[in-house]
C-alpha cells in the first residue's frame, strides 16, 4: 500500500487510545506523555517499516475492523465493490469500509483514491464545523469575563462611596456636638464678655452650613448608589444571560461530538447511542439547501421521519400548512427563514397545540442538540423557542 494513504488510515480508522497501547507495547519512549498529533506522526511513521511494529498496527486494524472485513470480502468485483462503499458511507459507517476497501484483493487504483478523497473531504467538513462552534463559544467566554470585570469594579466603587459618606457624617456629627458645647459654655460667658458670644455665634452659623453643604452632598452621594446599585443589577442580568448563551453553546458542542462520534465510531455499532424519537414526523422550515441532506441523515439516525419546506423560495408556500399539520414537531433556523413561513408555523402549531423550536443557527451543531432535547422531553412535550439572539431573517 503507498505510503500517501497511511495518514488518513490511522487518523480515521484507529483511536488515540489504541495507538497510545500499540506504541506503549512496542517499548517507545515518552509515549505516555506525547500529544495526540504527536502520537499520530510516530504511528504514521511506524506504518511505513516492515517490522514489529508496523506488524501489531495491522492486526489491531483488522482485529477491530473484522466484521466489515468479512462483509467486504464477499465482494467478488470492483462494482461490488463499489456498491459496498457508497452504502458504508451513507450509514456513516466510515473508518471499517476504509480499512476493508484499501485492503480488497479486486480494489483498483481509481477507487482507492476516490475512498481516498471522500474520507479527506469529510475531514475538513467536520473541522470547518467545530472552529465556527469553538469560536463563538469563546467569543462568548471572553464576553462573560470582561463583564465580571467591570460589576466587581463597580462593587469596589459603591463600597468606596460608602465608607467615605459614613466618615463625612461622622466627621460632621462630631464638629456639631462640639459646636454646640461650646455655644453652651458661650451663653454663659455672654454675660461677662458680649465679643465672645457673637464669635460664638458666627461659628455656630458657620457650623450648620458646612452640615447642611454636608447632608446636600449626602443626599446626592446616596441617589448615585442607588444608581450604581440598578446598574449593577443590570449588569448582573446581562451577565447571566451571556453564561445562558454559553452554556447552550457548550450543549451544541457536545452534541456535536456526539454526531462526529456517530461519523467517525469510535466503538462498534451495538454500543453507539443516539436519541430515540422513533414514530415523530420532523419538520424542518427553511435552512441552506446543501445542509438538508446532512439534517436529513442526523434525523433519520434517530428513528424519526424528516420532512422539509425551504419556506417559500422554490416550495409553494400553501404547501406548508398541510406539512405543519402533518408533523409532530417543527424545526426553524432564525438565521435562515422568512418572517411569513414563521407566522404560519407559530399559527398553525398554536392552534393544534403543537411544538415548534426556533433553532439559534441553521448549523448541524443546532439541529443535533435540539433532536437531542426533543428526546429527552418527548414524553411531556411542550411549545417553546429556544433562548437565542435573532440575527437577521432572510
Amino acid at each position: 500500500m503507498g505510503s500517501s494513504f497511511h495518514c488518513s488510515i490511522i487518523g480515521t480508522c484507529l483511536t488515540t487510545a489504541e495507538l497510545r497501547q500499540i506504541l506503549v507495547k512496542i517499548g517507545l519512549p515518552r509515549v505516555d506523555k506525547e500529544s495526540d498529533h504527536e502520537l499520530h506522526g510516530r504511528a504514521v511513521v511506524l506504518a511505513g517499516q516492515r517490522d514489529f511494529g508496523s506488524r501489531l498496527l495491522q492486526k489491531a486494524l483488522d482485529r477491530r475492523h473484522q466484521s466489515a472485513l468479512i462483509q467486504f470480502g464477499k465482494a467478488r468485483n470492483d462494482a461490488e465493490l463499489r456498491a459496498l462503499w457508497a452504502n458504508a458511507v451513507e450509514k456513516a459507517e466510515i473508518p471499517g469500509a476504509y480499512w476493508a476497501v484499501l485492503t480488497h484483493a479486486q480494489t483498483t487504483e481509481e477507487l482507492a483514491r476516490q475512498a481516498f478523497g471522500e474520507v479527506h473531504i469529510l475531514s475538513h467538513l467536520v473541522g470547518a464545523a467545530n472552529r465556527a462552534d469553538i469560536r463563538r463559544l469563546r467569543t462568548l467566554e471572553a464576553e462573560n469575563a470582561a463583564l465580571q470585570e467591570k460589576v466587581a469594579r463597580q462593587q469596589q466603587q459603591l463600597r468606596n462611596v460608602v465608607v467615605q459618606r459614613d466618615a463625612t457624617i461622622a466627621n460632621l456629627q462630631d464638629m456639631l456636638g462640639k459646636a454646640i458645647s461650646e455655644q453652651a459654655g458661650a451663653s454663659l460667658a455672654e454675660r461677662a464678655d458680649s465679643a465672645n458670644g457673637d464669635t460664638a455665634s458666627q461659628l455656630i452659623f458657620d457650623l450648620r452650613r458646612r452640615l447642611a453643604s454636608a447632608t446636600a452632598n449626602r443626599e446626592r452621594l446616596e441617589r448615585r448608589v442607588c444608581a450604581l446599585t440598578l446598574e449593577r443589577d443590570q449588569e448582573r442580568q446581562l451577565r447571566r444571560s451571556v453564561e445562558l448563551r454559553a452554556q447552550e453553546q457548550r450543549a451544541e458542542l457536545q452534541a456535536a461530538e456526539h454526531a462526529l462520534e456517530a461519523a467517525f465510531p469510535l466503538r462498534d455499532q451495538a454500543e453507539r447511542s443516539f436519541p430515540n424519537l422513533a414514530g415523530t414526523t420532523v419538520l424542518y422550515v427553511g435552512g441552506r439547501a446543501h445542509q438538508v441532506p446532512k439534517l436529513q441523515v442526523l434525523a433519520e439516525r434517530t428513528g424519526a421521519d424528516f420532512v422539509h419546506h425551504d419556506g417559500g423560495i422554490e416550495d409553494r408556500s400553501g404547501l406548508l400548512e398541510a406539512r405543519v399539520a402533518r408533523a409532530d414537531v417543527v424545526f426553524f433556523p432564525v438565521d435562515c427563514v422568512s418572517h411569513n413561513a414563521v407566522a404560519v408555523i407559530k399559527r398553525i402549531c398554536r392552534h393544534a397545540t403543537k411544538p415548534y423550536v426556533a433553532l439559534r443557527s441553521s448549523g448541524l451543531s443546532s439541529f443535533t442538540a435540539a433532536l437531542q432535547a426533543m428526546a429527552l422531553q418527548r414524553h411531556a412535550p411542550v411549545v417553546s423557542e429556544q433562548n437565542a439572539e435573532m440575527g437577521p431573517i432572510a
